[in-house]
């Protein structure tokens, strides 16, 4: 069973296992076992074919990078296998070019939203896709077989970016809206101090916008801090105190886009969504008239679609679930409300700034303000976090689930229940929707009080 990877990788703390030295080298022997004879690199020295499997790596602005980097592509050497470092680039970079090169797979080392003592791996394949759960299960189980309690890393070893690689990147990113899509527009970025540092403003400039960047200056600790799509607040003033069209806030890692109007309105992935999907409708390009988001994103969002006629399938959280429904049911819109959006046409994943990119240029396009633009009535809901030690199952929780049927018994099919545990945190959360704000409050709030006292 897999017991390092989660729903988003592996994540923990950067320097503790699973994130130490010895375990991020065994992951590398592995994964270069595994792919071995996969390599098709002629290495320009007349020798022919290189059958050594080549894996992309790329990095957010996290101290711990370099050192998980060199664990990895040390591990990968072990293994017969080459890594070769991108550098600082979005998660959703280093899945695109591992689909247009002759790398076998790729490695994206960040913590996405975490503070920046935390870090993280998630793995693609060639494809671009992360790798289905059973692949993961077989790698951890390789790992914990050749796994040294020691190993040595050469913390000098020179760490190159790879320029040409990036260009590709912000080559892709401006191919997907029109030259000079964004020209006239006055657009705010909040980097978050994360991995869209350089290359949002670039590629947004080069789009032909006005950019205003914050929060653009990390240190490789200030990663998400008070910044960046968890904390929009200060996106929102500043879009209004610039008289901005509109303003987006991404992650650490950039895959998830929070957008701000010009009235310094919060819009967050179920809203953006829902206008991309009426965009694509009008021009007729929405296949099968649907689109699939998450067990989180509000019955209001998904009551106003089915009023329009589209239908809203709902994955578990995750956005590799989200693309696994996508590619199942023929949809090529979805994503989630935290603002990962995955447009299916171009992108295996979801990608931030592809995603400001391209809603921009439908903003462009409309002929009312962004804060004109309605959407739909969303229904009261209530999320709350709360720290655990441990994960037993839910349905192992008799004080929970007696007060769980309670609740839901209380709400009288006029909303909503879900509890989950975090795949990338140790928390649980509890979700409440329902018509009456008073009611959803208390009823949250009793719950994780509940999940608090059983599990400690």
């Amino acid at each position: 069973m897999r017991v390092l990877f989660g729903t988003d990788g592996i994540r923990a703390r950067a320097g503790e296992y699973p994130l130490d030295c010895a375990t991020m080298f065994a992951l590398g022997e592995s994964l270069a076992h595994r792919l071995k004879g996969r390599g098709s690199r002629v290495d320009g020295q007349g020798s022919g074919v290189d059958t050594r499997p080549r894996v992309l790596l790329g990095m957010d602005t996290r101290e711990s990078g370099p050192e998980i980097a060199r664990a990895l592509i040390a591990g990968m050497a072990a293994g017969r296998g080459i890594g070769v470092l991108i550098g600082v680039i979005p998660t959703p970079g280093v899945a695109y070019l591992c689909r247009i090169s002759d790398a076998v797979a790729a490695i994206s080392i960040s913590a996405s939203h975490n503070p920046f003592e935390d870090n993280g791996v998630k793995i693609f394949g060639h494809d671009g896709m992360k790798l289905p759960d059973a692949v993961e299960e077989q790698i951890e189980d390789e790992m914990r077989a050749i796994r040294r309690d020691h190993v040595t890393i050469d913390d000098d070893t020179l760490l190159a970016e790879s320029p040409e690689l990036i260009e590709k990147y912000e080559q892709f990113l401006l191919n997907g809206v029109a030259p000079g899509a964004l020209k006239g527009r006055k657009v705010v970025l909040d980097t978050g101090h994360g991995a869209a540092y350089r290359i949002g403003p670039e590629v947004f400039r080069r789009a032909g916008a006005e950019v205003v960047v914050i929060n653009d200056k990390p240190d490789g600790r200030n990663i998400n801090e008070k910044s960046g799509a968890l904390h929009p607040e200060t996106l929102a003033k500043t879009v209004v105190a610039e008289k901005a069209d509109f303003g987006v806030a991404f992650d650490g890692d950039a895959d998830r886009a929070i957008f701000a109007d010009d009235s310094g309105r919060i819009r967050d992935g179920d809203e953006i969504i829902y206008l991309w999907a009426q965009h694509l409708r009008r021009g007729g390009k929405l296949t099968s008239d649907r689109v699939v988001t998450t067990v989180m994103s509000n019955f209001g969002f998904e009551r106003q679609l089915r009023a329009d006629g589209i239908e809203l399938l709902r994955a578990n959280v995750g956005d590799k679930y989200v693309l696994e429904l996508m590619q199942a049911q023929n949809a090529i819109l979805g994503g989630e409300q935290s603002g990962h959006i995955i447009d299916l046409t171009v992108h295996t994943t979801g990608d931030g700034i592809h995603t400001a990119l391209v809603f921009g240029e439908t903003l462009a396009e409309q002929p009312v303000k962004f804060s004109k633009m309605k959407t739909f009535e969303p229904m009261p809901q209530l999320l709350l976090n709360e720290k655990v030690g441990s994960k037993p199952a839910l349905e192992s929780l008799p004080n929970y689930q007696a007060a769980a049927a309670k609740a839901q018994n209380d709400l009288g099919g006029r909303g909503r229940i879900l509890v989950r545990y975090s795949g990338t945190e140790n928390l649980v959360r509890v979700m409440v929707e329902g018509e009456d704000e008073a009611q959803i409050r208390k009823i949250g709030e009793e719950l994780r009080d509940v999940l608090r006292n059983e599990i400690g």
